[in-house]
């Protein structure tokens, strides 16, 4: 479909033809994002259409103020904001919000992460954008949702974590709640919401509209719950804290061995017949304490102190590979430095090269994800504030003239 249809207008403002910074990657040529978000899980968002090749303007603060998180040289504002331009606009300046609105008549989606109520008051709410760009795909992340008794509170990863059960089911039994060690809450929001601008650029494509796509951290907890919420829908089963034990298929956990620890996955009556068999006990499979899974669950501290007896006696290693070897999962248990020397991990290319504007040659992390024609680069390093602020206002039709006026006026 082309660009002008797509957006439900017939004289937009086309795509820019000499981008000043590589495309990432040819999946998303075409698609123009403007990024008007902070802190995290709306970098998330943006940042797979940044890594898959749409043209992502990040529209900032004339005052390039402290980034909530560390500075834009800190590891997570480099690591979010690669393969992007951006575009400095005092959004409560009438020249501002004069601009953003051209702007995002050229957009295909627009994604944001404010409070509920700042853009409605801005006046780059979708209903607003929308009337002059109905093909305008919108995405909206927030801490609890857009409407609700809770809309109005403050968002926080950790606050969802604990808000959305995760909390509850993360730690040793007895010890008290227990926070992942990522922020699972704004990564997982993150995602759903690109996911869902893609849903609607998909549908797009048949109706010619865009709509209004919105999620926020605690609905993606609660999402992420997965089978654990299952348990009690269904069944009214509430979870309890299971430490490093899978709660259902046991002896699934870490292990000790002679230099360190492991992790095993004994799942299903076949993995755990083998299982006994290279550790040289078929008599569990007889033992009427482990022979069904039910009788393993009940007698899951017995199984492991057996189980641990016998690990205790080779190095990590040596189980990780007489345990591969016989089709039965187990692997080492790696701190971040190990993940990266790890030869699959670097076979994989996770760490990808880049020339940052404020460290110089480093390294970030590239996407999950191989394409067997389209793949991922990270081709650009995250730009400096406003750096591409003459670039894009041209591209819109400001002379010269007026961009100097905007920059007096600290509009930009």
């Amino acid at each position: 479909m082309a660009q002008s249809a797509a957006r439900g207008a017939s004289d937009v403002t086309p795509l820019r033809s000499t981008p000043s910074i590589p495309a990432a990657s040819a999946a998303l040529n075409g698609i123009r994002v403007l990024d008007l978000t902070r802190v995290r899980s709306g970098p998330t968002c943006v940042r797979q259409f940044a890594d898959w090749g749409a043209d992502v303007i990040k529209i900032e603060a004339p005052v390039d103020t402290a980034q909530f998180g560390g500075p834009r040289s800190g590891p997570d504002f480099q690591n979010l904001h690669r393969n992007k331009r951006s575009l400095t606009l005092d959004l409560k300046s009438k020249a501002g919000i004069e601009a953003f609105r051209k702007l995002a008549d050229t957009a295909d989606v627009v994604v944001e992460n404010f409070r509920p109520d700042v853009k409605t008051r801005l006046g780059i709410d979708y209903e607003t954008l929308s009337q002059t760009n109905p093909g305008l795909v919108y995405a909206s992340i927030s801490g609890f949702g857009q409407d609700g008794p809770y809309a109005k509170r403050p968002g926080f990863d950790q606050i969802a974590q604990g808000m959305g059960g995760l909390m509850s089911i993360t730690g040793k039994p007895g010890e008290g709640p227990m926070r992942v060690g990522i922020p699972l809450a704004d990564l997982t929001a993150g995602l759903f919401a690109a996911q869902g601008i893609l849903i609607a650029l998909m549908e797009r494509q048949r109706s010619g509209k865009g709509q209004w796509i919105q999620t926020s951290l605690l609905q993606a907890q609660v999402f992420m719950l997965d089978f654990q919420a299952a348990r009690y829908l269904m069944d009214g089963d509430i979870p309890k804290q299971a430490g490093n034990n899978h709660p259902t298929s046991i002896p699934t956990g870490v292990f000790r061995t002679a230099d360190g620890y492991m992790n095993l996955a004994v799942t299903g009556n076949n993995i755990w017949t083998r299982f006994a068999e290279t550790m040289g006990r078929a008599d569990w499979l007889e033992d009427d304490r482990f022979a069904t899974a039910p009788a393993r669950s009940e007698n899951r501290d017995a199984l492991g102190a057996e189980i641990e007896e016998i690990t205790l006696t080779r190095t990590t290693a040596e189980w990780v590979d007489l345990f591969n070897q016989a089709g039965v999962p187990a692997g080492e248990i790696n701190n971040i430095e190990q993940v990266f020397q790890n030869p699959q991990v670097q076979h994989l290319g996770l760490a990808q090269p880049v020339t940052s504007q404020e460290r110089g040659d480093t390294h970030l992390v590239g996407q999950p994800i191989v394409m067997s024609r389209t793949p991922s680069t990270i081709a650009a390093p995250p730009p400096t504030a406003g750096q591409h602020a003459e670039e894009v206002l041209g591209e819109l039709g400001y002379s010269a003239a007026e961009i100097a006026d905007m920059k007096r006026d600290g509009a930009i």
